[in-house]
């Protein structure tokens, strides 16, 4: 009597490589030299992508990964040393406190974190250059989070090959 056999083999996925080239995508994004009345609406790339690898790598990415991911915008962007990378980390552990128990993260669900997430970021750097003492404008300030909102589905369909 023939036995069917149940083939569950995975295709092991890893996501090193991904995750350095979409690293290396981002910085570009970040860098790119535009018009000033463009710049302004330069969404968060570098967190949208960190955000990403954090909800959907878990195991690859992690608090040290956001660190990092910090320190380097803050390079790329001659901010202050440790002002994103503040922000990362908080992000980041806030967001997988608040997705501990989820098993199923679906599209939407990245959205409303991704939302949450840029909103907190812009928050967090508009709290840190107030404090500081740094005069900007108030709705060149806000134009990212427009633009990060729009741009989420961009990176999650570019990167979603690699979820787990």
């Amino acid at each position: 009597m023939p036995i069917a056999k149940l083939n569950y083999a995975r295709t092991n996925k890893d996501p090193l490589w991904m995750i350095i080239i979409s690293i290396v995508i981002g910085s570009v994004l970040v860098v790119y030299p535009l018009a000033y009345d463009t710049s302004g609406w330069r969404p968060s790339v570098m967190l949208m992508i960190m955000l990403f690898w954090i909800l959907y790598q878990p195991v690859w990415c992690g608090i040290w990964f956001a660190f990092a991911m910090g320190i380097f915008v803050d390079l790329l962007l001659d901010a202050p040393l440790g002002l994103n990378a503040l922000s990362f980390v908080l992000i980041c552990f806030s967001t997988r406190y608040f997705i501990r128990e989820r098993r199923i993260l679906t599209f939407g669900n990245s959205w409303v974190i991704a939302i949450i997430a840029i909103t907190a970021h812009l928050t967090f750097l508009w709290m840190a250059q107030t404090i500081a003492g740094t005069h900007f404008s108030i709705a060149r300030h806000w134009q990212p989070l427009i633009t990060g909102i729009l741009a989420w589905p961009v990176i999650y369909y570019c990167l979603h090959k690699w979820r787990i």
